[in-house]
């Protein structure tokens, strides 16, 4: 017996309702996943620092999405990660006790 398109109709509903709610479960997990451990919420200070450290770098959050975004912010943020990693190599040549000290982000 074929079945009816009513019934094929309620298949791809029942299916894409299964499909919406798994992706709504697992986006929040998956953005968890995806979000850098600092083992404490950011205060606003840490935020305002880390975006003068952008800013420093080149980024202009004034523009909005001017065409660069997201490419501008991630060439910012490079920008500071190896400035943060020159610091710490710098310290640790100067200084071998500064080794197991940890780096502000």
């Amino acid at each position: 017996m074929k079945p009816s398109h009513a019934s094929r109709a309620t298949s791809r509903a029942l299916f894409s309702l299964i499909s919406t709610v798994a992706f709504m479960i697992a986006s929040p997990w998956a953005r968890a996943q995806a979000s850098p451990e600092t083992g404490h919420p950011l205060t606003r200070a840490e935020v305002m620092h880390e975006l003068e450290e952008l800013e420093a770098a080149g980024y202009n959050p004034s523009l909005g999405d001017d065409g660069q975004y997201p490419a501008d912010i991630q060439d910012a943020e490079r920008k500071v990660t190896a400035m943060h990693a020159a610091q710490k190599s710098a310290l640790m040549n100067q200084d071998p006790a500064m080794q197991n000290m940890p780096m502000q982000k």
